[in-house]
């Protein structure tokens, strides 16, 4: 109650990048402290708050956000420099390195997993970086591999850039914008570039060790949480099975600990490989339906529509009309974004209940919260 009072002191006092990090870091801490309370009272009381953070955390980056991404000095981590600033000044050494990319990694699943790798290796740093918007796989990971934004993407690359009205994967070309990253800065190093949708392609890891030890950097982006969020909309033994965070924290924790991944990254250590883990966005948990309209075009994401002449409640989004200010591609000359804020997600009129009702307490990405913006980074050098 006590730590209740000086977060909410932090808040109305809250106002620049490091302190949202730290902020939400020690909401994390105490989120985590208060699921070992069979209080339910108390946990209200937190829950309440976490939603007063997260609407100032809206206005916060509404107001700011521009100014991050167009920063040349590269002050901010964000996806678009976190290679630059982060990854490859840890690969100085030549020490060969595993870069685990688990998509979708929230925080608190993060710090729910962490002791389980810090058995195995020394942290070197562990750190948050924020998500660019939107906070969504095609945005964020494309940006993450080519150190770009998603308007130098659409610019610079675009026979690898696909609108979101387009058909056909968003995330095709990773490999490609790594290599672009690798040659605009001239980093000479062998690598790879491998990408783990199932079980079996996780066990395939164990058995390529040899050939990431004569690597200096082995990419690897896991998709699995990705997938078991995704599958809460659809399957409903993981919505009996992860209702709320505390519930999605300890499924992830128990596949974590009895997956192929986990074995991979002990097996990392032995061979004394460094390694990176880190993420390309947060999820969050959505409750509030928003109603909107828009042309057959309009993107398909519950948390962050692009098109032209959508109709909504200005009040309750962030609204992007010039996307140069947030360095976002045009899919037409009168292209505009907005971004859900909170809990909201968003849902076209027609069948609005049946949608609403599908959707409502399900884990979504791609909008404005500190759950799907500020996200984990952590290096590792083997134990001795």
């Amino acid at each position: 109650l006590e730590e209740y009072k000086n977060i909410s002191e932090s808040l109305s006092n809250i106002n620049s990048y490091d302190e949202w990090i730290i902020l939400y870091e020690k909401m994390t801490y105490w989120e985590l402290e208060l699921e070992s309370l069979n209080d339910q009272a108390m946990f209200d009381i937190f829950k309440n708050q976490m939603k007063e953070a997260n609407s100032k955390f809206s206005s916060f980056i509404a107001n700011n956000y521009s100014y991050w991404i167009k920063d040349k000095k590269n002050q901010f981590l964000l996806s678009n420099n976190i290679f630059k600033k982060k990854i490859y000044p840890f690969l100085k050494d030549n020490q060969p390195c595993i870069l685990l990319l688990i998509d979708n990694l929230r925080l608190d699943q993060w710090k729910a997993i962490s002791p389980l790798v810090q058995k195995y290796f020394d942290i070197v740093e562990d750190l948050c970086y924020f998500s660019i918007l939107p906070s969504a796989t095609q945005y964020s990971r494309n940006s993450f591999f080519s150190g770009l934004t998603p308007k130098q993407i659409q610019d610079q690359l675009p026979q690898w850039w696909k609108k979101d009205d387009e058909d056909g994967g968003k995330n095709l070309y990773e490999s490609n914008f790594l290599e672009f990253q690798l040659k605009k800065f001239n980093y000479k190093l062998k690598y790879s570039y491998n990408k783990i949708t199932s079980i079996s392609e996780g066990q395939k890891l164990i058995k390529n060790i040899n050939k990431f030890k004569s690597e200096n950097l082995s990419v690897i982006v896991y998709n699995f949480v990705d997938m078991m969020s995704h599958a809460k909309t659809e399957m409903e033994i993981i919505k009996e099975l992860a209702p709320d965070n505390k519930a999605y924290r300890s499924l992830t924790l128990s596949w974590f600990k009895n997956s192929p991944l986990f074995e991979f990254i002990q097996l990392v250590s032995k061979e004394k490989l460094k390694l990176i883990i880190t993420t390309d966005h947060g999820t969050i948990n959505v409750e509030k339906p928003i109603e909107i309209r828009g042309k057959k075009e309009t993107s398909s994401n519950l948390r962050y529509k692009s098109g032209r002449s959508m109709s909504y409640d200005e009040k309750k989004v962030v609204e992007v009309k010039n996307l140069d200010e947030y360095e976002l591609p045009k899919s037409f000359m009168d292209s505009s974004f907005i971004f859900a804020k909170d809990n909201d997600y968003f849902i076209y009129k027609n069948n609005f209940n049946h949608f609403a009702k599908l959707y409502n307490n399900t884990f979504q990405h791609g909008g404005i919260s500190m759950e799907e913006m500020i996200i984990p980074f952590a290096t590792f050098t083997p134990k001795n």
